[in-house]
């Protein structure tokens, strides 16, 4: 019998960020490596992270690292995290594989550890095993995993759909799924972006209707915006392509191979003589295929927008497709560029939200999927509080107790001993890490602090030389100011905090010793209430002191 201990490190009460911890004894299985989108409200972080300070404290007792399919909001934190701990297995099947290893070659990390899954055959690890099995999901091999342990199967869902409609690699084997219910499931974690939408997701993941009617209305230019990784969509796209004579520019080298590759591989079906280089791009009635960045959504639309791409220049013959439905929390984001485009005079379609959906489970596929397996405990995961509650009111309607039924945030401890729910207080320590740029390193609040009072009060710099013998001013003080006012209207206010950085200067000043933390603490504080009082901003102030 066994101590079993889970928990999020992200990915509750929020969308993306998923990572999520068993440990089963000694044992640390972790399952996604996800990001978190940034906003415009983020001042310059590109993305948002899990802090796993938590495993790299416990690094030498992690068996491996667990991706279910190759999205950002499941992998895009692993690069980060293998520049920390490099020696970190990372599982996966065979499509995640190689878009993890081409995302670690572009980032100069070791590919070493990578180890490809294969789909439905277990992998022992000691007492425990993992046994891949796959689902339907927008991307090829997509999979959930069952932890067999002494007590019992835990189940993770990751991301989901029922549909017997996609086959072949988008295949759901339900009845691998159904084997595992009857072998014993201890505790089922389950995603939640959609518990609260009736009925089956699908057919209305589905846009094969909606390409079909924009191609065939609009003659000209049609840009497609779409995830990297969403292969069921661009299947969706090639497949009324072929039916025409259009040809298809993709732009982006990175979902240029992630294309290629996945047609030589098998996963894609489509002509690739018809994929042309990007001098095509501007040619009547082509098909252009505009990828989202991690970084940014729609980053590389808004570029268009800005106009600064080298290539492709936005004209009201143009027709923009948005291929996936508005996620959670990027609305605002979204009607900006919705708004830019119809500025422009193109054609803008739009996939509605309330009409088509992304692959994930609603109501009906959880309630299934629950039948499924009979979990005896059951831990709603990945999405916003409120639709954890709307997953945990559908096991509720299949019967489960309450207290059998896991309600959790990020760092919250659930513990299994011999089989049994324990209670504990354990709270693991979790947090955000901010990532600006590709140093991998956290900008924190502090550094957002500083970005957020630059945005809203600019800065002002005071320089002051001093005479390295005398101590005697030289020069200054100079006030120079970027974002804070404007100079020619306000020089009144610009030689009054001359004069008063002089008086602070003169007064830490003596024939022997000048002491600079003072003067720079005093005209910070003397100036700081100065422009308070005459602007009612507060800039930041930076005092340079040198000597000559």
């Amino acid at each position: 019998m066994s101590k079993i201990k889970m928990f999020a490190l992200g990915g509750l009460n929020e969308s993306g960020k998923n990572m999520y911890v068993v440990e089963v004894d000694n044992d640390i299985f972790v399952f996604e490596a996800g990001l978190k989108y940034s906003d415009d409200n983020s001042l310059g972080v590109d993305y948002i992270i899990p802090n796993f300070d938590y495993l790299i404290e416990n690094k030498e007792r992690i068996v491996g690292l667990f991706i279910t399919h190759g999205h950002d909001e499941q992998m895009g934190a692993l690069e980060d995290i293998l520049r920390e701990l490099p020696d970190l297995k990372v599982y996966a099947t065979k499509f995640t594989i190689e878009i993890i290893r081409k995302n670690l070659i572009e980032e100069n990390i070791s590919t070493d550890n990578l180890i490809e899954l294969q789909l439905h055959r277990n992998v022992p690890f000691g007492k425990n095993s993992i046994f891949p099995i796959r689902v339907s999901h927008s991307t090829p091999d997509a999979v959930m995993y069952v932890l067999y342990t002494e007590d019992g199967a835990i189940v993770f869902s990751g991301n989901y759909v029922i549909d017997p409609s996609m086959v072949g690699c988008f295949n759901c084997d339900i009845g691998k799924i159904a084997y595992v219910g009857k072998q014993g499931v201890l505790c089922f974690l389950n995603e939640s972006v959609y518990a609260d939408r009736k009925g089956f997701t699908s057919p209305s993941h589905r846009a094969r209707d909606i390409i079909r009617e924009t191609i065939s209305k609009h003659e000209d230019r049609i840009l497609f915006n779409i995830m990297q990784a969403q292969i069921f969509r661009i299947q969706e796209l090639f497949d009324e392509v072929a039916k025409t004579d259009r040809n298809v520019v993709v732009m982006g080298k990175k979902l240029e191979e992630i294309i290629l590759d996945s047609i030589d591989m098998g996963y894609l079906k489509f002509d690739k003589s018809r994929i042309k280089p990007i001098k095509y791009v501007n040619e009547k009635g082509i098909i252009v295929l505009v990828s989202n960045e991690r970084e940014m959504p729609y980053s590389n639309i808004r570029r268009i927008l800005r106009g600064s791409d080298k290539f492709i220049t936005l004209s009201p013959s143009d027709t923009v497709v948005f291929a996936s439905p508005v996620y959670d929390n990027i609305e605002v984001i979204s009607t900006q560029v919705f708004d830019a485009i119809a500025e422009r005079g193109c054609n803008l379609v739009i996939l509605s939200k309330k009409q088509y959906r992304s692959p994930h489970a609603s109501s009906e596929d959880i309630l299934m999927m629950i039948n499924m397996l009979h979990p005896k405990y059951y831990f709603p995961i990945v999405g916003e509080y409120r639709y954890q509650v709307e997953n945990a009111m559908l096991a509720y309607k299949l019967g489960m107790d309450e207290d059998h039924v896991l309600l959790k945030l990020n760092g919250d401890v659930v513990q299994f001993e011999n089989g049994q729910l324990v209670d504990t207080d354990e709270k693991i320590k979790t947090d955000e890490l901010l990532i600006d740029g590709k140093q991998g390193n956290d900008v924190g609040d502090v550094v957002l602090k500083d970005r957020e009072l630059l945005g809203e009060n600019g800065i002002v710099i005071v320089t002051t030389t001093l005479d390295k013998a005398s101590k005697k001013v030289l020069a200054g003080p100079e006030i120079l100011t970027r974002g804070f006012i404007y100079v020619k209207e306000n020089t009144d206010i610009i030689e009054e905090a001359a004069k008063i950085s002089l008086e602070v200067v003169n007064s830490y000043i003596n024939p022997n010793y000048v002491d600079f933390n003072k003067i720079k603490m005093g005209i910070r504080e003397k100036l700081g209430k100065y422009f308070y009082q005459q602007t009612g901003s507060k800039p930041m102030i930076i005092i340079v002191v040198q000597e000559v």
